[in-house]
């Protein structure tokens, strides 16, 4: 399908630890958000903790989920803005400092370019790579919290930075399965982040919020303040970690633990109920709330207890007036909001993509924020589709990649 000149058409894509989930949307000129036109999903075995363990497995995940999107939307799809996940990325706050050159002391563009990449010259081991680098507040001459200092007259421009860096195998590992599967990068961005452009508001990034995003074998932390990106890690455990544990506690398989979990675990139950008996269906019996919290409970508390070391990082525990925003896959359990207002002492929500039209009831859903925030992120990039057939060549390289992977 070609797009009009008045539309465009912007893809996500997300390859999670479980899962690879592609996001098609269209922007119509004058419509604030686009418009959800295919979703594509599809499960992996070729990814651990949010990184490639098997290129030819991710390949194959990859190119399910893209083609499902590309036959509900009817968009040949050759890019796409990607995330990045993992326990390997590390983020780190970075000052800049340059002189203004102009004899008119007027700051330019290149003067904050200049800027910027001054703050980039940090100290990296070799085997790493700078993913992203997010300008936090500018000072002129001293004057601090300047957002655009383009045109503002001074002597010595200071920017402060947040720089995610990666493991550069890792990073080159993701980008060979993509490139594989016949898809062009357009910008890579860290999970959390994503997932934080889909779900958080201006008003609370401006009080402080925290986004904690739980996928199946990762939980990604972003720290907002003053509108900015304050904090940002990768913990390297996620819900994936509580089905293991049911499928071993109750003897069962990982298939018939991931609907128990979701069916009949509580993330939060009041003691007057830990004697309740439920019946599973799934195991022809009965067990008591208190085996199913037993299990699940403390997987939670050590997923809680790492993110809260992780604002005690940054002097934000206890500290955050726009609270907690729970989203990923992992944010669907019922209860989830009361645990983590007990365990981290702050406000809780469960935020998931709103606002979009299209196929609302595919990503109405906590575990599609990640993919609609690289959706955004690939439309905020400004990139146009291609002319009708520009991706035809990338879409055969798909096809013969698929029939490969079908030959014994």
């Amino acid at each position: 399908m070609a797009a009009k000149q008045t539309e465009q058409i912007y893809i996500g894509l997300d390859i999670g630890s479980t899962k690879v989930c592609c996001v098609v949307g269209l922007h119509e000129e004058g419509a604030a958000l686009p418009s959800v036109i295919g979703v594509g999903v599809a499960p992996t075995s070729g990814m651990r903790k949010g990184v490639v363990v098997d290129v030819e497995e991710t390949v194959s995940s990859i190119t399910a989920a893209v083609d499902e999107a590309e036959r509900i939307s009817g968009v040949a799809i050759d890019r796409a803005t990607i995330s990045i996940d993992g326990a390997h990325v590390t983020s780190q706050n970075s000052r800049g400092v340059i002189a203004v050159g102009r004899a008119d002391q007027e700051i330019m563009v290149d003067d904050v370019v200049r800027v910027e990449e001054a703050a980039t010259a940090i100290q990296l081991p070799p085997n790493r790579e700078i993913i992203q680098v997010f300008p936090r507040s500018y000072s002129v001459d001293g004057q601090t919290n300047i957002k655009d200092p383009v045109g503002m007259n001074g002597v010595r421009l200071e920017v402060e930075s947040h720089i995610i860096s990666g493991s550069l195998p890792a990073i080159k590992n993701l980008d060979r399965s993509i490139h594989q599967a016949g898809i062009a990068i357009q910008g890579q961005v860290l999970v959390p982040l994503a997932a934080a452009r889909a779900v958080l508001t201006k008003r609370q990034k401006e009080l402080g919020v925290a986004l904690v995003d739980i996928g199946g074998g990762t939980t990604g932390v972003a720290v907002y303040e003053e509108g900015d990106i304050l904090y940002s890690s990768v913990l390297p455990v996620g819900a994936g970690h509580i089905t293991n544990d049911l499928a071993i506690g109750l003897k069962t398989s990982i298939d018939i633990a991931e609907k128990i979990k979701l069916k009949y675990v509580r993330a939060h139950t009041s003691k007057a109920s830990l004697n309740e008996k439920v019946k599973v269906e799934e195991l022809d019996g009965e067990v008591t709330r208190k085996e199913l919290q037993n299990i699940a409970g403390a997987r939670l508390d050590e997923i809680f207890q790492l993110v809260r070391a992780e604002l005690k990082k940054v002097g934000k525990d206890l500290m955050l007036p726009g609270g907690v925003v729970l989203t990923g896959g992992g944010a669907k359990m019922a209860g989830i909001e009361e645990l983590a207002k007990e365990a981290l002492q702050l406000p809780a929500v469960v935020g998931k993509p709103e606002g979009f039209s299209g196929i609302v009831d595919r990503i109405n859903d906590p575990a599609f924020s990640a993919p609609i925030g690289l959706m955004l992120e690939n439309m905020s990039h400004g990139q146009q589709e291609q002319a009708p057939g520009a991706g035809i060549g990338q879409t055969v390289d798909r096809l013969k990649k698929t029939l490969r992977n079908l030959l014994p």
